[in-house]
């Protein structure tokens, strides 16, 4: 695996870098040396916090976690990282099944947890008006949810504006 890590706002020592390197050293195994793992340390407030990015094709394996000790905070990303790997293998070998050189998920133990299929519960449908971010911004506010779909007004594309853990808004605006 290959290692992409650097620090926002911050320096990141080499002890911190190296104790990464080797805690996600057991992820060698499932991963062909072309895989490349980004982490992204910053400091907000009193805390550590270390997001770990691995894109594996189409899918990516995501974890985040603050922590006031750095170690702790990597410690528990790889625990999330691994969870989600044990959790989800049967569907990412599934859906990498003609790429195994590059992701042997085979060996990943599988998680003992009772087959509960998620399924869409709910459908629902509704017009979409062309609106500025900020009108969309508004209208996510009042109806007191953390995500909203609108068309944008400025690029006639269908974008969502949502609600950031930090209490910040970010939009995802799709491209092809």
């Amino acid at each position: 695996m290959k290692y992409t890590i650097y620090g926002k706002n911050m320096h990141v020592s080499d002890d911190v870098k190296n104790m990464l390197k080797k805690k996600f050293a057991k992820f060698d195994r499932y991963f062909d040396e072309d895989v490349e793992m980004f982490a992204t340390f910053t400091q907000q407030n009193n805390e550590q916090v270390v997001e770990v990015t691995i894109p594996l094709g189409q899918s990516v394996l995501r974890a985040e976690n603050k922590n006031r000790n750095i170690k702790t905070a990597i410690e528990k990303v790889v625990d999330r990282v691994e969870g989600q790997l044990r959790k989800h293998k049967t569907k990412l070998k599934r859906h990498y099944q003609d790429d195994f050189k590059k992701f042997h998920l085979d060996l990943v133990e599988e998680v003992e947890e009772p087959e509960e299929t998620k399924r869409v519960v709910r459908s629902k449908k509704f017009p979409i008006k062309p609106m500025d971010v900020e009108e969309a911004t508004l209208q996510m506010e009042l109806l007191g949810h953390d995500f909203f779909v609108f068309l944008n007004a400025e690029t006639d594309d269908v974008n969502v504006v949502y609600l950031r853990k930090d209490g910040n808004y970010g939009l995802i605006e799709p491209y092809i």
